[in-house]
């Protein structure tokens, strides 16, 4: 409250909470939320061939490459104290087909990546994304019929064979992002008859049908020919859908979930953590990445900055690690 003494004022208050900011180091101290390397996840596109890298137009700094080129990126990640990656093929059409048959395919470029990785650098964990729409001509997740319907239960079956692949290539941890209903609890027993019972899955459990993925389907030329994914991945307009998603994948036997989109999805990732003590993870998507890089070479932001607390505020929310395109150079700014 005010209070006059002569031609003066004065603030009477109990609580002075600037005390708190008036440094950097009390600032440090008091701190509630960090951003750390060990926090994220890098998205990396694989490519076939040797020697080759692309960078992707639409994600300034992000490359399509080469295992050769992979095993560099990993590397440095992996110096930077960034623990894990995430593998999305790069498929040429000629290998793509209706069924998305080369996701299932012993050896394919998905394979080759998580062996050598696991050989050059053992103790990096290794993901493997698991869905069919890099891997299918109509750029859909899933197996379509005759009417343009995505079947659930058939493409459900082809994942967990999709699953096992990458786990006897020596994947850590299996990330299905199709979104069809069962395919947890379809793919853990399938692993487990398999002998794989150590190999982990972390969930897209709540994603939606976001505009924000652009970006992301040029990067692996898996944009849909036909519709949408609007029957199969979640409503915008919902958040207990997504409770009862994340709730139906935990006892499913899901290891972690994960929220898709981050930044427009913050609530949802509030609430999911309120519900679950599963490890949940965010999804920094790509047209979130392409936006903060594209008004900071306009030089309307300071990229690093807006980068740095967009993941500050997932991190916030709530997840406790974050795949994000940035992850790099996150890493060598919190050095």
């Amino acid at each position: 409250m005010q209070t006059m003494t002569g031609n003066s004022f004065r603030l009477d208050m109990d609580r002075r909470l600037r005390r708190n900011r008036k440094s950097a180091a009390i600032r440090s101290l008091v701190r509630e939320t960090r951003l750390h390397p060990s926090d994220f996840v890098a998205p990396l596109f694989v490519l076939e061939g040797v020697n080759r890298k692309e960078e992707v137009a639409s994600m300034p700094g992000v490359y399509r490459m080469t295992i050769d080129h992979l095993i560099r990126e990993a590397t440095e990640l992996f110096q930077l104290g960034v623990p894990a990656v995430d593998l999305f093929a790069v498929v040429p059409s000629e290998k793509k087909n209706s069924f998305g048959s080369e996701a299932c395919e012993q050896g394919n470029l998905i394979c080759q990546a998580v062996e050598a990785l696991k050989k050059e650098i053992p103790e990096l964990c290794v993901m493997v994304d698991v869905a069919l729409d890099p891997f299918t001509d109509h750029g859909h997740d899933g197996i379509v019929d005759q009417n343009g319907e995505v079947l659930n239960d058939e493409t459900v079956a082809v994942l967990a064979e999709m699953s096992v692949c990458a786990a006897q290539a020596g994947a850590d941890i299996i990330a299905p992002s199709d979104m069809m209903d069962g395919r947890i609890s379809y793919i853990r027993q399938y692993l487990d008859q398999a002998d794989y019972r150590n190999v982990g899955i972390l969930s897209y459990a709540a994603k939606y049908a976001s505009a924000f993925y652009g970006p992301f389907r040029d990067a692996l030329h898996s944009a849909p020919k036909f519709g949408d994914k609007k029957t199969y991945q979640m409503d915008p307009g919902n958040v207990r859908e997504a409770l009862v998603e994340c709730a139906l994948d935990e006892m499913e036997g899901a290891d972690m979930l994960m929220i898709k989109p981050g930044l427009p999805y913050l609530d949802v990732i509030a609430k999911v953590r309120d519900q679950s003590d599963l490890p949940i993870a965010a999804y920094h998507v790509s047209g979130e990445y392409a936006m903060v890089m594209a008004a900071a070479q306009n030089g309307w932001i300071d990229g690093d900055r807006v980068m740095e607390e967009s993941l500050l505020a997932m991190k916030r929310a709530g997840a406790d690690f974050i795949f994000t395109y940035a992850a790099k150079e996150m890493a060598k700014g919190l050095q």
